[in-house]
C-alpha cells in the first residue's frame, strides 16, 4: 500500500531519491524509491539500532545474496544493495500482484488447474535455490507472490547454505510453524527435503483454504508437524496422493521439485490461462493503481492535531477482465516502472508489519483521519479505524448496537459511534463467513478442521453464547465434510453441508432454528450442470421465498420455501456468472423489490421471485469501457422506486425501468473517476454513491450527472439501517464510516 513519506524520512538513501512509504515495521522500512535514471524500485532499510548488530547485518547480507540466487523470474530482482551502509539498505523490483494467502482470501480455495500452475512453478523456483545449495527455511502463503506471469519467491530473511547453521538461533525466527518441516520443527538440519514439505503446506492451504496441520499456538503446531497426519479436507482428489507423498515424515520419502512439477503440471499455457477472473482482476486492480499515485510528504504531527496517512491514491477493485488484457497491462506497467518510474506494488512481509500504526487494542480510539485529505461534499466523513481491522471481500455487517467486519478468520465488533474496536473474536480453527439476523450473530467453527459447529456470538461482548448445531446435526462424515452458512433471517439459520468425491455430489441445505438449534429442515442440493459441485453460495430470505444462489460454473438459483423447504423453483442463469465468481458477496447485496430480484454480470437481469424466469436482460450489445473484454460487465445492482442503478463496467452508472428493463438513464464518468464493480451502488436522498477509482463517486439524483468523487479507501460497503449512514472497508484493511447527504 503506497503511503505518503513522513516528515523525518531522509530524501535519499544510496542513489535513490525516496517517493512514499510501502511498509514500516519493527525491523525497518520499506520505500518506494527512483534511481537518478527514474527507475522506480522498492527500498529495503534497516532500523539504526538493528544495523549496529553485526550478527544481523550478516544475515541481511545472506538475504541479498539469496535473493540474487533467485533472480527475477522466480523472486524480485536485485537492483542495488549496501548492506555495509551505516543504513543498510535492498533495492529490487516491484512483484505485480497479490501475495498468495490473499489470493485466497479474496477468491477462496483456489480450482485445482491453478494450484497445479503454481505449485509447478514454486518448483522451479526452489530448484534454482537448490542448484546453488541454498534453502529458503520460511516459505509460506505471504511469501509467494502471484503475478500474471507466474509466482515469486520473496523473503529471503532466514534463508542459508546447505549445511550452514551459524545463523540459525541469531536475529529472525527460524521458521513458521504452520508450514515447517518435521526436521525443521525438531531442530535438525533442514534440506531441500525441507523446501518441498512447506511447499505441499503451501498447496494445501491454496486448494483447501487451510493449513495442513490447523493453527493455533506455536507449541501446539510444532507438536502437529512432527506427530500428527496432515489434514487434507478440500483438497481435490486427484491432488491428495501428490501432497500426502510430499508431507511424509521421512526427508527421503518426499519427492525432489522435479519429480514434483511433473507430478503437477505438464507446462502447457500460459500461467494465466490457469488463474480464475478474480485473482486476473486484482492483478489488474494493482497494476491500474499505478498510474495514480500522487507523491506527498506528510508534515510532522502535532499532538492537538494528529495526522494520519490516508491513502492518497486508492483505487477500487478492478472489474472483470480478460486474461490478454491482464497481461497486456502487466506489460504496460512493467515498461512504465523502467521508462516513467511509476511504482507497482511490493509486500513489506520481511518486516512483518504494515505501514502505519498497529491495530488499536479493544477501547482504545481509532486514528483521527479526515485531516490528510478532502473530504467535502454531500457526506460527512464520521471516523477512520487503524489499519488491519477489516478484508475488503465482505460488506461489514450492523448486528443491534454493534458493526462486524471479517479479517481473516477473525470478528471484530466496532462501536458504531466512533468505531473504537469493542472486541475481537478468533477461534480455533475454522474459517466461514459470519451471518446475522439483525440482532444475533452467527459464526462456523471447530475444534480442528474436522469439525463444523454453528454458534451464536454475543454482539456486545463477542463471546459465543452457545452452541447451535454440530456435524451430527449436518449428518458430516466424521473426517471429512464441508459447510457453508449462507443466511440468517426470521429466527432461522441456514447452512449448506456436505462433501464432493468424485462418483458422489451429497450436499444439503439446512435450516437450523436460531432458538433452540434444532434443524427444522434438511434437503439435498442439486449439483449443476456444469463444474466439479458446489462451490460457494448467497442466499436471501425474501418473504417466505429463500433464494439460494451457487456456482461452479454457471450460476444455479433455486428457491426455496422457508416454512417446509420445499422446491419451489430452480433455474440456471449462464449470464450471471463469471466461471466460479458470485454476481454478489453476501446475500444481504442481493437487489429485490418483492416481486423481482436482480442481478448484475455479463448483462443485468430480472428474475421473478414467483417462477425464477428471466423477465428481461439489458446490456448485451453495449460498449463497457475497459472491462469489455472481461466477464463481470455489470457490477451488483440496487433497486429503489421501480428503478435498477447498476455500474456499467468502468464507464458509469446506468439506471434501468424494474418492470421492463429499458435504459431511463445514464451518467458516464471520465477514466479519473472510473467506476467499479464490487459493491451495489447506495442511494440516499438526494445523491446515489457507488464505487469508483477514486473511493466513492457520487451523482446528484435531480440533475442526473456526476458531482465528484470522495478519495476514500473503502472497497466493499453497506448502509446502515438508519438508510444515512455508510460504512466500508477496503485499502490497508480500513474501515469508515460516513454520513449521507450531509
Amino acid at each position: 500500500m503506497i503511503k505518503p513519506l513522513l516528515h523525518e524520512d531522509p530524501q535519499h538513501i544510496g542513489a535513490y531519491r525516496l517517493v512514499a512509504r510501502l511498509g514500516s515495521g519493527g525491523m525497518g522500512t520499506v520505500y518506494l524509491a527512483r534511481s537518478p535514471g527514474g527507475r522506480t524500485v522498492a527500498l529495503k532499510t534497516v532500523h539504526a539500532h538493528i544495523a549496529a548488530d553485526t550478527t544481523f547485518r550478516t544475515r541481511f547480507r545472506l538475504e541479498t545474496d539469496a535473493a540474487r540466487v533467485i533472480g527475477g523470474q522466480h523472486g524480485a530482482q536485485v537492483i542495488d544493495a549496501d548492506p555495509l551502509a551505516e543504513t543498510p539498505w535492498l533495492a529490487t523490483e516491484y512483484v505485480l500482484g497479490p501475495p498468495l494467502d490473499d489470493a485466497v482470501s479474496l477468491c477462496g480455495p483456489l480450482p485445482e488447474v491453478t494450484v497445479r500452475a503454481v505449485g509447478a512453478a514454486l518448483c522451479g523456483a526452489l530448484g534454482q535455490l537448490h542448484g546453488s545449495d541454498v534453502v529458503h527455511r520460511d516459505l509460506k502463503p505471504s511469501n509467494i507472490m502471484i503475478t500474471a506471469y507466474g509466482p515469486k519467491v520473496i523473503d529471503f530473511g532466514i534463508a542459508r547454505a546447505i549445511g550452514d547453521d551459524r545463523l540459525t538461533r541469531v536475529g529472525a525466527a527460524a521458521g513458521t510453524p504452520a508450514f515447517m518441516s518435521p526436521e525443521q520443527a525438531s531442530d535438525q538440519e533442514h534440506t531441500p527435503a525441507g523446501d518441498v514439505f512447506a511447499l505441499a503446506g503451501v498447496l494445501v492451504f491454496a486448494a483447501s483454504g487451510h493449513g495442513p496441520f490447523g493453527s493455533g499456538q506455536p507449541a501446539d503446531l510444532l507438536y502437529r508437524v512432527r506427530y500428527a497426519e496432515p489434514d487434507l479436507t478440500g483438497v481435490p482428489t486427484a491432488l491428495v496422493p501428490i501432497l500426502t507423498r510430499c508431507l511424509a515424515k521421512a526427508p527421503s520419502a518426499r519427492p525432489t521439485t522435479q519429480e514434483l512439477a511433473a507430478a503437477l503440471h505438464d507446462g502447457h499455457g500460459e500461467f494465466a490461462d490457469h488463474l480464475p477472473p478474480a485473482l486476473l482482476s486484482e492483478i489488474a486492480r494493482r497494476a491500474a493503481k499505478v498510474w495514480q499515485f500522487r507523491p506527498e510528504r506528510l508534515p510532522a504531527a502535532s499532538p492537538e492535531q494528529p495526522v494520519t496517512g490516508s491513502d492518497p491514491s486508492g483505487s477500487g477493485r478492478g472489474t472483470g477482465m480478460s486474461r490478454r488484457k491482464v497481461l497486456s497491462i502487466a506489460g504496460l506497467a512493467t515498461a512504465g516502472a523502467a521508462v516513467a518510474g511509476a511504482g507497482l506494488w511490493f509486500r513489506p512481509s520481511w518486516f512483518e508489519a504494515k505501514d502505519a500504526k498497529s491495530p488499536s487494542a479493544a477501547g482504545t480510539s481509532p486514528a483521527a483521519s479526515p485531516t490528510a485529505r478532502n473530504t467535502e461534499g454531500p457526506w460527512r466523513v464520521l471516523w477512520t479505524t487503524d489499519p488491519s481491522k477489516a478484508d475488503d471481500a465482505l460488506p461489514p455487517l450492523f448486528v443491534g448496537k454493534t458493526i462486524v467486519v471479517t479479517t481473516g478468520g477473525q470478528l471484530r465488533g466496532l462501536d458504531p459511534a466512533d468505531g473504537r474496536e469493542l472486541w475481537m473474536y478468533f477461534p480455533t480453527l475454522f474459517d466461514s463467513r459470519a451471518a446475522t439476523d439483525g440482532s444475533r450473530l452467527y459464526w462456523l467453527v471447530g475444534k480442528t478442521t474436522a469439525e463444523h459447529s454453528l454458534v451464536s456470538i454475543d454482539p456486545a461482548t463477542g463471546q459465543p453464547a452457545r452452541t447451535l448445531a454440530d456435524q451430527s446435526d449436518f449428518k458430516l462424515p466424521p473426517s471429512t465434510g464441508r459447510t457453508d452458512l449462507v443466511h440468517a433471517s426470521a429466527g432461522s439459520v441456514y447452512v449448506a453441508a456436505g462433501s464432493d468425491t468424485p462418483d458422489v455430489y451429497d450436499w444439503h441445505l439446512h435450516a437450523v432454528n436460531a432458538s433452540s438449534g434444532t434443524v427444522r429442515w434438511r434437503v439435498p442440493l442439486k449439483k449443476g450442470k456444469k463444474g466439479t459441485g458446489y462451490s460457494s453460495g448467497f442466499a436471501k430470505a425474501i418473504g417466505n421465498r429463500l433464494i439460494l444462489g451457487e456456482t461452479s460454473y454457471d450460476l444455479m438459483l433455486t428457491a426455496f420455501d422457508t416454512r417446509s423447504g420445499n422446491v419451489l423453483w430452480r433455474t440456471t442463469l449462464p449470464e450471471a456468472a463469471s466461471e466460479v465468481s458470485m454476481p454478489v458477496a453476501t446475500g444481504g447485496q442481493l437487489a429485490n423489490d418483492g416481486s423481482h430480484v436482480y442481478l448484475g454480470s455479463r448483462v443485468l437481469q430480472a428474475i421473478s421471485l414467483s417462477t425464477g424466469a428471466v423477465v428481461w436482460e439489458f446490456g448485451r450489445d453495449r460498449l463497457f469501457g475497459s472491462s469489455a473484454d472481461g466477464d463481470d460487465r455489470y457490477g451488483p445492482p440496487a433497486v429503489r422506486d421501480g428503478v435498477v442503478y447498476a455500474a456499467e463496467g468502468s464507464r458509469g452508472i446506468v439506471a434501468v425501468d424494474a418492470k421492463r428493463g429499458e435504459l431511463l438513464w445514464e451518467v458516464p464518468v471520465s477514466k479519473d473517476n472510473a467506476s467499479t464493480t464490487v459493491a451495489p451502488p447506495v442511494h440516499g436522498r438526494t445523491h446515489l454513491y457507488y464505487g469508483d477509482a477514486s473511493g466513492l463517486g457520487v451523482i446528484d439524483l435531480s440533475t442526473r450527472k456526476y458531482v465528484r468523487s470522495l478519495e476514500t479507501p473503502i472497497r466493499n460497503f453497506a448502509l446502515a439501517a438508519d438508510k444515512r449512514t455508510l460504512v466500508g472497508n477496503g485499502g490497508d484493511r480500513v474501515v469508515e464510516a460516513l454520513r449521507l447527504d450531509g
